[in-house]
């Protein structure tokens, strides 16, 4: 089983970070439109345009929540593939948050594929995106691109 592990620096505080994550209206901003709610048990999906090999949503379930420490779904991107599972781990560092994203459960070799360009994808929205929303630029829905 191979996995995806990025780990940033923001100069924001955890909370700021928490509420990037996990308030519906800022996470469709950097990621994806969805119906997030952060207690453990509540099903939801990110939802965008289908893509060639993407049905155009994923479905989630919240396994763990601790704020603002621990945040942690599963993750079903297509109904053949594996159920996998995405954590959030925050720490506090001097003068803002350490943001550990592990993005768990990509199998043989189609697993590798998607991993690769899931990692790609993952890495311009934890770049980019995600620093947009904790500034205050960006507030309309992200692109899944």
């Amino acid at each position: 089983m191979s996995k995806i592990v990025l780990d940033t620096v923001y100069r924001h505080p955890p909370e700021r970070v928490w509420r990037a994550l996990t308030d519906p209206q800022e996470l469709a901003a950097w990621l994806m439109p969805n119906d997030f709610a952060p207690r453990v048990g509540h099903k939801f999906q990110f939802r965008d345009k289908p893509q060639f090999g993407w049905r155009g949503f994923v479905e989630r379930e919240v396994l763990e929540v601790d704020p603002p420490r621990r945040l942690r779904y599963s993750w079903l991107g297509d109904e053949k593939g594996p159920v996998m599972t995405v954590t959030w781990t925050l720490e506090a560092v001097g003068g803002g948050t350490r943001l550990v994203l592990e993005h768990t459960g990509f199998r043989g070799l189609g697993g590798w594929f998607v991993r690769r360009i899931m990692g790609r994808g993952w890495g311009k929205k934890l770049r980019k995106l995600l620093p947009d929303v904790l500034d205050g630029k960006r507030v309309g829905p992200a692109e899944c691109h």
